[in-house]
């Protein structure tokens, strides 16, 4: 049963952590269905471990955009590419190091993860139905300084339940991009982020599991790799031709669903 957990949840990692759904949203239901149950520390370092497959998903799928010595790359544009995905980085760095913990007490419950849903939710569906000018069509066209107000936008998924997809995603539209763009540039911007807050947290929660254990995370990692990589495929080729209303939609339900269970007691 604790291997079909481990399944279970590699896929709900790699298919919500590139969404603007918000992966810790759906995790706090299944932690409450399905109960990982080892070690003291063992869930919170198997959810932490698994963000690293996913990263890799991306990585592999963009791997001519982000690798400046592949083959196929464009060397100068993979090198503009990383200066913007680095400025975009720093703000979330730099205010994770000073208060990610004191964010993370504040907010990590149920009904402010419920409440950034709905708002994050509210937020697309406003985005979608106003007009908007697009002034970026293309991530090349994205400037450093407006990489930097959307790596201050990333900020606000501090708060569990926002989504630092759906937070980039905004941020990028607000700011001018195209659906495609912004899409894209959550994507690598997800590259440094992901990996620098899964090596902070992993130094803090440490490794120390059994070798059981490991297998389940290397299997629940197996399984959030493979649903990343098809995700991403699935969701450019989604988002070039819809828009983000069906995820606004889903992100209120949700929310809606978790104040519910709230209410009647069932979280």
């Amino acid at each position: 049963m604790i291997l079909i957990k481990a399944i279970i949840l590699g896929i709900v990692e790699g298919a919500t952590e590139f969404l603007p759904v918000s992966s810790t949203g759906h995790l706090i239901l299944l932690e409450q269905w399905l109960p990982l149950k080892g070690s003291p520390g063992f869930a919170e370092t198997f959810m932490i471990v698994i963000q690293l497959p996913a990263i890799f998903a991306v990585m592999l799928y963009f791997r001519e955009r982000l690798f400046p010595f592949h083959r196929d790359a464009d060397f100068l544009a993979a090198c503009r590419l990383w200066i913007k995905i680095i400025v975009a980085f720093y703000p979330a760095a730099l205010l994770g190091v000073l208060l990610g913990d004191t964010i993370e007490a504040w907010f990590f419950n149920p009904f402010s993860i419920a409440v950034a849903l709905v708002a994050g939710g509210g937020a697309l569906l406003y985005l979608e139905s106003a007009p908007r000018a697009t002034r970026f069509e293309h991530v090349a066209d994205i400037g450093i300084g407006v990489a930097f107000a959307i790596g201050v936008f990333q900020c606000l998924a501090m708060i569990p339940g926002t989504s630092r997809s759906a937070a980039t995603i905004i941020g990028a539209m607000i700011l001018g991009a195209s659906r495609p763009a912004a899409a894209e540039f959550s994507f690598f911007l997800a590259v440094p982020t992901m990996l620098g807050a899964t090596a902070y947290k992993t130094f803090k929660t440490g490794l120390d599991l059994s070798v059981g254990e490991w297998a389940l995370i290397a299997v629940g990692g197996i399984t959030a790799f493979l649903t990343a990589y098809l995700v991403v495929a699935v969701f450019m080729n989604y988002i070039s031709r819809n828009n983000f209303k069906p995820f606004g939609k889903y992100r209120i339900a949700l929310g809606v669903c978790i104040l519910l269970l709230l209410l009647v007691g069932g979280l």
